[in-house]
């Protein structure tokens, strides 16, 4: 079992084409790509934390899970209505979880943190809702798709870009 975590996938919502410069002609395009790059990554026996702003239209959400391999879990995000949080396919939903991976405790929710439980003991920040925009602090990461090729991402991959100073950094 693979763990994977994604954000900001925003299903069936032509406005983040425009909004956040996403490279598809319309939203059609961009959910199958989504819908095909995840299922590329993710096995059935996977699991996916899903940190928030799922689709646009929550009548769509329980179609889209059972078409999405892995077992999903939702942090809810500000475009997440009751309807989405409430969709049958969810294995968990909530607004924040600490999960330990590894050794290393994460830190989960839609909202970036400015500091968060265990952020000067090596805990890591994962997060949506900045699309790429908001540079991060150290140890803080955004898993959203715009940032990592409209597909979930493993924390080994989140983690990869890290520099040398920003290893050293203790906070």
């Amino acid at each position: 079992m693979t763990l994977f975590f994604t954000a900001d996938t925003h299903f069936g919502d032509h406005r983040t084409i425009n909004i956040q410069r996403r490279p598809f002609p319309n939203s059609a395009a961009l959910d199958a790509e989504m819908i095909a790059r995840w299922n590329a990554v993710v096995r059935p026996g996977d699991e996916v934390w899903h940190l928030g702003d799922v689709a646009r239209h929550a009548a769509d959400v329980p179609a889209l899970l059972a078409r999405l391999h892995g077992r999903k879990h939702l942090l809810r995000g500000n475009n997440d209505p009751d309807a989405t949080v409430q969709a049958s396919g969810w294995a968990s939903v909530g607004d924040y979880a600490e999960l330990e991976v590894d050794g290393v405790r994460l830190i989960l929710c839609h909202y970036p943190f400015r500091s968060w439980n265990g952020q000067h003991r090596g805990s890591l920040n994962l997060h949506g809702h900045s699309h790429g925009r908001l540079k991060p602090m150290p140890r803080q990461y955004d898993v959203g798709v715009d940032v990592h090729g409209f597909a979930p991402v493993t924390l080994a991959q989140v983690r990869a870009p890290l520099t040398s100073k920003d290893d050293r950094h203790d906070g």
